[in-house]
């Protein structure tokens, strides 16, 4: 299944010019799915580099699908609703396509094979929770309901609660998935900013802003003058990127996992 998902397509260079406000520096994550050891790093070396930011505006965004695949949904839903919390910086939660799927797994055990057939029974082992294995075991995925039910404190179900579905800074759109070809940024879909895929990545035309997005996995990230695609497939490789944006410039940041060490490296886009 991810190599069918999986973007071979090389990187292309950013041909438009774009900017953040005057004053403005923002970091933008991409795909996280349970991968608790790639996140903490991250997060700590984006905020060293805000504090030491001369900025008056400072922002992180996250792109949304934090959990699912990898093995710690749980922890990654702590440590993102902690920063909130602590009241550090602008924050920005998108909401994923995986994101929904468990929100609506808390209200109806029947969606419960459908979102276990692409992550969610990783998601439900990171808060102890085993379903069943037989998709049609009404009574054992009523079961599994009320006990991820349980397990979720008012914390993460607040951090599901109050996700956006996108955010824009300046010359630059933030959506989980991408955006409608055809459709102004600000009338789309919710559905479609979680859920599109080859409508936006294969469309030639640029929107009026440059989107910045996941949900896709690639090798590499994407850059071209219509879309910037953060979805390095942490789950599965064991890299998991960041973007800052500061006025004109792009950077990216990225931590890698291998034989049980986690690296990272920051380089110009």
């Amino acid at each position: 299944m991810f190599a069918k998902l999986f973007n071979r397509r090389p990187v292309a260079r950013l041909r438009r010019r774009t900017s953040t406000p005057e004053g403005t520096v923002a970091w933008a994550v991409g795909d996280i799915h349970g991968r608790l050891d790639l996140l903490s790093p991250l997060v700590d070396a984006m905020i060293a580099d805000l504090d030491a930011s001369t900025a008056s505006r400072k922002l992180l965004i996250f792109l949304g699908d934090y959990i699912d695949r990898g093995p710690d949904s749980k922890g990654v839903i702590d440590l993102l609703s902690s920063l909130r919390s602590r009241g550090m910086y602008e924050l920005h939660f998108l909401r994923g396509n995986h994101e929904d799927r468990m929100e609506a797994f808390l209200t109806d055990p029947e969606l419960g094979p459908g979102w276990c057939d692409y992550g969610g029974r990783e998601a439900l082992a990171s808060y102890g929770v085993t379903p069943p294995f037989d998709k049609t075991d009404t009574a054992g995925w009523a079961a599994a309901c009320e006990a991820l039910n349980a397990a979720v404190d008012d914390s993460q179900r607040a951090f599901l609660a109050g996700q956006e579905y996108s955010f824009t800074l300046g010359d630059y759109f933030f959506a989980h998935a991408g955006a409608q070809p055809g459709v102004p940024l600000h009338h789309q879909d919710p559905q479609q900013l979680m859920w599109v895929r080859q409508a936006f990545l294969n469309h030639p035309a640029p929107f009026e802003r440059v989107v910045v997005h996941g949900h896709t996995p690639a090798e590499t990230v994407h850059a071209d003058d219509r879309r910037i695609g953060l979805d390095t497939g942490a789950y599965a490789t064991g890299v998991l990127t960041a973007l800052r944006l500061e006025g004109e410039t792009r950077e990216l940041m990225q931590t890698a996992s291998a034989a049980g060490q986690v690296s990272l490296s920051r380089r110009p886009l």
